[in-house]
């Protein structure tokens, strides 16, 4: 699965679900979604049929006014029908309101009072010690939220008890409602202030790039004895240029002439997220194995063997696919050959 082509894919869900419900913060949206497609679609163990586990991972989105996208991820993760979602969406009487809601299926906790997404969390990670638990714990947060006091409090007291399966991560798209982060409320340098709470800091050059934000995700497993966040730098309205860094639509409904040029914007930007993967390992091989390339991202490579992905990998071996898997190098090689004669081949 192509997960940068998904993102694009899920922002265009998010704008129809807003012009639907005739409301919705699409700015936050548009910056978040990235991250929450990885997360969702890779990282966490978390799906509609664990979500009785006391063993799964726990997610919490903190910046809750950004909901349609999470909505979005979470339709697609199978937790409740699109056609719902779309139909009942800002309704009156409707469980899909505009923040986070845990009477639906897939969501820890209503959110949205923003700040208390990491508090929240401390605890999570803190019984998850207490408990012996192997699940982790992730929570989102808006960079214009970290004015909150408890945020703070949360970083320190995640810090305090060592929580190394605690992630966080801050959507630093550097707009709030009100203006600019730095001229209301200065965040810089966020990458000393959390290391100086304890923190592991990890930042996202590109936290619109699912590439790197793989990769940080991957690196935060291994951290011990502290909590990690991700600085991921991102755009808010990121899709197109109507959108793109402009405080305005921060909640706003795009017109029909602004959706229509947005749809084509977010269109143009998924087919040339699909063509950049094909790219990535040449020609036929590409369809199976699209977002799979070099460093850390090569053991994705191994991921697309067994159940569903089988057929379509065992599909990329041989004649013009095999070369483009033998481009790749060493690591996926060596990823592939553990896959047996047929996949070897």
């Amino acid at each position: 699965m192509n997960l940068q082509a998904l993102a694009y894919e899920l922002r265009r869900d998010t704008v129809d679900l807003i012009r639907a419900g005739k409301a919705g913060h699409i700015g936050g949206d548009m910056s978040v979604m990235d991250i929450l497609v990885e997360l969702y679609f890779r990282q966490m163990n978390i799906s509609p049929e664990n979500m009785d586990s006391s063993d799964r991972d726990l997610f919490v989105l903190s910046k809750g006014h950004s909901v349609e996208a999470y909505y979005s991820v979470l339709a697609r993760k199978g937790f409740f029908s699109k056609e719902k979602l779309q139909e009942e969406f800002s309704k009156y009487g409707s469980q899909f309101i505009g923040h986070p809601n845990n009477k639906l299926s897939g969501i820890e906790m209503n959110s949205g009072s923003l700040g208390h997404g990491l508090p929240v969390c401390v605890g999570m990670a803190k019984a998850g010690k207490m408990n012996h638990k192997s699940y982790r714990v992730y929570t989102v947060m808006g960079d214009g939220e970290l004015a909150e006091g408890s945020v703070w409090e949360g970083a320190m007291a995640a810090s305090h008890y060592k929580l190394d399966n605690l992630c966080a991560v801050v959507d630093r798209n550097r707009l709030q409602i009100s203006g600019g982060t730095e001229e209301v409320m200065a965040h810089e340098d966020l990458h000393e202030r959390f290391k100086s709470f304890g923190w592991h800091v990890i930042d996202v050059a590109d936290g619109n790039d699912v590439g790197q934000l793989h990769a940080a995700f991957e690196e935060a497993k291994t951290v011990k004895g502290r909590p990690t966040v991700l600085i991921a730098n991102t755009v808010k309205g990121k899709g197109s240029p109507v959108m793109e860094n402009k405080v305005n639509w921060h909640h706003k409904v795009p017109t029909d002439e602004e959706y229509a040029q947005i749809c084509e914007d977010l269109e143009r930007a998924r087919e040339a997220a699909l063509t950049e993967g094909l790219e990535h390992v040449g020609g036929a091989a590409a369809a199976g194995c699209k977002e799979h390339v070099g460093g850390a991202a090569a053991t994705g490579c191994k991921e697309h063997v067994g159940g569903a992905a089988a057929a379509e990998c065992k599909e990329n071996v041989g004649g013009a696919a095999a070369g483009g898997c033998k481009e790749n190098g060493g690591a996926v090689v060596a990823g592939c050959k553990e896959h047996g004669e047929e996949v070897r081949a």
